[in-house]
């Protein structure tokens, strides 16, 4: 399995800096983040040395959350090269969040 990054607002800007990422913005407490986590992490294993998956927990690092504007959780914005080029709010199935990844490639 593909490492996922658990991000800070003291290392969100370099993690998205460069190349394709996609971070989960989630929170511990929150039923449709622990829905998706699995997809999240089989996907992320598939892409393993092409795409970077990061996740980012909004309660612990509420200004990174703002400055997204994420609104609803789980959301999860691709970012090619620190530009954010999709983004997804609520839970999908692996099928979906591939051809979303796809897109970035």
């Amino acid at each position: 399995m593909s490492e996922i990054k658990i991000l800070t607002s003291d290392t969100y800007a370099d993690a998205i800096a460069g190349g394709a990422v996609v971070v989960d913005f989630y929170a511990d407490w929150c039923g449709p983040c622990k829905m998706m986590a699995p997809t999240f992490e089989e996907t992320a294993g598939e892409y393993e040395g092409k795409v970077a998956f990061a996740k980012i927990n909004i309660d612990e690092n509420r200004d990174v959350a703002l400055s997204n504007q994420v609104m609803s959780i789980p959301t999860m914005i691709l970012f090619k090269d620190g530009e954010a080029k999709d983004r997804v709010t609520g839970v999908i199935d692996k099928d979906t969040l591939k051809s979303r990844v796809d897109a970035l490639l």
